[in-house]
């Protein structure tokens, strides 16, 4: 066989498939921002004018709703378990990281409480996604929890778990219509109370 009677690479245009990974990250990223502000039923319009696409850029990366939760929220979940780490490197303290890592994991929350609405018909993927949420998480709360405790600065009477889900039902309450409620100040109060 000649070099001319090679088959084309299928690699033939990276710069495409770079662009298409560009595209679906800044998606994600404003999807997220709008389910976090106006809900996972925000219009995809509004999704679309975030990221800087068009409608059918949405559409050939997430064809449906469901889809696009789903992505979301793996998104998410990969954001928080990435951000752990990182945060214990940087911050002033652990717990500063904690508090930084769970304003993160709030604002992720308000997608994951959208997302059993929107998985409805698929219950085996949401059971799917909520094992994934434990694995990725879980470890990466007690690292900072472990680096919190060994500098004095929480209490060791809780468990990683039992934090989890105080936060996630201090966040349950953000779907409910009181003007007056504030998860973040919620938040803020539970943390106090761990030191």
């Amino acid at each position: 066989m000649s070099a001319g009677d090679e088959p084309p690479s299928t690699n033939a245009n990276p710069a495409k498939r770079a662009d298409a990974r560009r595209n679906e990250q800044a998606l994600l990223d404003a999807a997220a921002s709008v389910f976090v502000s106006d809900g996972v039923d925000a219009p995809v319009r509004r999704i679309a004018a975030v990221a800087g696409v068009g409608m059918g850029t949405i559409y050939r990366h997430f064809p449906t709703r469901a889809d696009l939760v789903v992505a979301v929220y793996r998104h998410q979940v990969d954001a928080c378990a990435e951000a752990g780490p990182t945060l214990l490197a940087t911050a002033a303290s652990p717990f500063t990281a904690l508090r930084q890592w769970v304003e993160l994991f709030a604002d992720f929350l308000v997608t994951k409480h959208g997302l059993a609405a929107a998985m409805r018909n698929d219950p085996e993927t949401f059971t799917a996604l909520h094992a994934l949420f434990l694995d990725r998480l879980v470890p990466v709360l007690d690292d900072i929890l472990s680096a919190a405790r060994s500098a004095g600065e929480v209490t060791a009477d809780f468990t990683t778990y039992q934090l989890l889900r105080a936060i996630g039902d201090i966040c349950a309450g953000a779907e409910m219509v009181y003007t007056q409620y504030d998860a973040r100040l919620t938040i803020r109060l539970l943390l106090d109370g761990c030191r």
